[in-house]
């Protein structure tokens, strides 16, 4: 079992960030839980990446981060379910009760969804369903040639189906005629931190109404 049954009102609420990129979406949910418009406190940041920007990201903030390698010490590639519960067993012992995942460049196993079901998010950089099961430029250069004129973020549940679980939130913006996959995915991931933030005080909310 997670955490997720434990959170009570008065605490903040203990999340884990998932990460293999720069993390331009932690910041503003750093800096709002600095500024005390969340309620929350991030315990760790884990990686598959051990030069990776979102663990430097965390370090300016005294965040505890933890890199997982995805190889064993002779070399040969961990197993996606050793790995997801070498990763499982950092976030418990953080007592995390959210995961987020920012820019994870890896698809989790069942056994983690299952661990994790209704208390891990991830945001993909499309309006879901559409263009779902893509990654990052691909994404946005999809969009650009199907003539969309609005894109934006999904923040959803992970579930054992990529890109398929319960959506939480979407913002949008416009798709403009001068975009390139570059612009549109700065347009973008202006967009995350904030549905972030929301998607975070929408599960506190659930959590409380359902106590």
């Amino acid at each position: 079992m997670t955490t997720c049954d434990n959170f009570i009102q008065s605490t903040p609420l203990r999340i884990g960030i998932l990460g293999s990129t720069r993390g331009t979406s932690l910041q503003p949910i750093i800096d709002a839980i600095e500024q005390n418009t969340l309620n929350a406190k991030i315990t760790v940041v884990i990686s598959n990446k051990i030069d990776t920007g979102i663990l430097d990201k965390a370090k300016k903030h005294d965040i505890q981060t933890k890199y997982v390698p995805e190889n064993t010490i002779n070399g040969i590639r961990k197993k996606r379910s050793d790995f997801d519960h070498e990763v499982s067993t950092i976030l418990q012992s953080y007592n995390v009760e959210l995961v987020l995942m920012i820019g994870y460049m890896r698809i989790v196993s069942n056994d983690f969804c299952k661990l994790w079901k209704n208390c891990c998010m991830n945001i993909h950089p499309s309006l879901l369903p559409d263009f779902s099961k893509g990654m990052d430029l691909d994404v946005h250069t999809a969009v650009i040639h199907s003539g969309k004129k609005q894109s934006g973020c999904t923040v959803h549940f992970v579930t054992e189906d990529l890109d398929e679980g319960p959506i939480v939130c979407q913002f949008k913006c416009e798709v403009k005629s001068n975009d390139t996959p570059q612009s549109l995915k700065q347009r973008v991931q202006l967009l995350e931190g904030d549905a972030f933030i929301w998607a975070i005080k929408k599960f506190q909310n659930d959590l409380l109404s359902s106590s």
